[in-house]
């Protein structure tokens, strides 16, 4: 963290955490059977079903990112506490626009999706990276990941231009993010203070690296897993509570076929590595201006995505960076459209 940083204590956990976990859960169950009593013709399958399904697709959401999330949390071990001080900086550029630029690109030689990717982040702010430097990676690695790039080829090749400008585009969204942030007046208080408190723990470590890394698995872990599981499951209960036919009746209309599919990606929470191939399902229905803005939405703030996020970064700042995503994913989805 940057050396103006105060320390803080971490806030203690609260019980009322739990009991709002829990009411969350009871309020999703009574929505289904309130749908399933006084519409029970907006579903075609029975409310069993339908939790069934539920349940489904949030074990598919949770065990599609385990992987990701261990290869992001061992890679954010490995840059915080194994790589010598200096080593990454020293290929940085100086100026501070540069090293955004630079560091959006990250994501090419690091093949983890959205999930992994926020452990690592999560290092690299330890490391000393500044805010709007790593959200710049943050925001562009699902994006140019070199998975997602060959599966997005596979899927659409250079048809409509949508690979091309997935990538051009999530590059920019990252850049204008990190720019936006670069000229915050208090940098720091986009993040929580328990992840504070974290950096502030990890500075003053004098324990050896094999302690320190089994220390820190630990704590990132603890920090992942309980947010993925809420947002796996705040995914399985959307798809299940949002008929998905309301979505596809509006797929002709060029503006409303991009908010329908932006929505679509916040709430389906797929896996960017393969989200191209669930697009492509809707491609000869939607237009290809909404393709594009639901392959970049989905890797940055669908449900699940912005679950772990708010591990690290505040309420406010997500629902800044939500804002800015999607404005920026209608404005690029309007512009293929007009051109397509």
């Amino acid at each position: 963290m940057p050396a103006t940083e105060r320390a803080r204590t971490a806030p203690p956990a609260r019980p009322t955490k739990t009991f709002v976990a829990l009411g969350i859960g009871a309020l999703v169950v009574a929505a289904l059977f309130v749908i399933d009593l006084f519409a029970p013709a907006l579903f075609s399958a029975s409310l069993p079903t339908r939790a069934e399904d539920g349940l489904t697709l949030a074990l598919s959401v949770l065990i599609e990112s385990l992987p990701f999330v261990a290869l992001g949390v061992v890679l954010s071990i490995a840059v915080q506490v194994w790589v010598p001080p200096g080593v990454i900086e020293r290929w940085m550029p100086r100026r501070a626009w540069a090293r955004r630029a630079v560091l959006s690109l990250l994501g090419m030689v690091v093949p983890v999706c959205e999930c992994g990717n926020v452990p690592f982040a999560r290092g690299l702010l330890m490391r000393g990276f500044s805010v709007s430097e790593t959200m710049t990676f943050l925001i562009a690695a699902p994006i140019v990941n070199p998975i997602v790039i060959i599966t997005t080829h596979q899927a659409f090749g250079f048809d409509d231009g949508i690979l091309i400008v997935r990538l051009v585009g999530g590059y920019l969204i990252a850049n204008l993010i990190g720019w936006l942030y670069s000229r915050h007046p208090d940098p720091d208080a986009v993040l929580t203070d328990r992840f504070r408190a974290t950096c502030e723990l990890a500075a003053h470590d004098t324990s050896g690296r094999a302690q320190r890394s089994l220390a820190q698995f630990v704590v990132e872990l603890r920090a992942v897993m309980p947010a993925l599981i809420i947002g796996s499951a705040l995914a399985g209960a959307i798809q299940v509570l949002v008929p998905r036919e309301a979505l596809l009746a509006i797929g002709s209309n060029p503006a409303l076929s991009i908010a329908a599919m932006i929505a679509l990606a916040m709430v389906v929470s797929i896996c960017s590595n393969v989200d191209s191939f669930f697009a492509l399902s809707f491609a000869s229905t939607f237009t290809p201006g909404s393709i594009v803005a639901f392959l970049l939405v989905g890797p940055i703030v669908d449900v699940k995505m912005l679950a772990l996020l708010r591990t690290t970064f505040t309420t406010r700042t997500l629902a800044v960076i939500t804002v800015v995503v999607v404005l920026a994913a209608f404005a690029i989805g309007t512009g293929v459209n007009l051109v397509a």
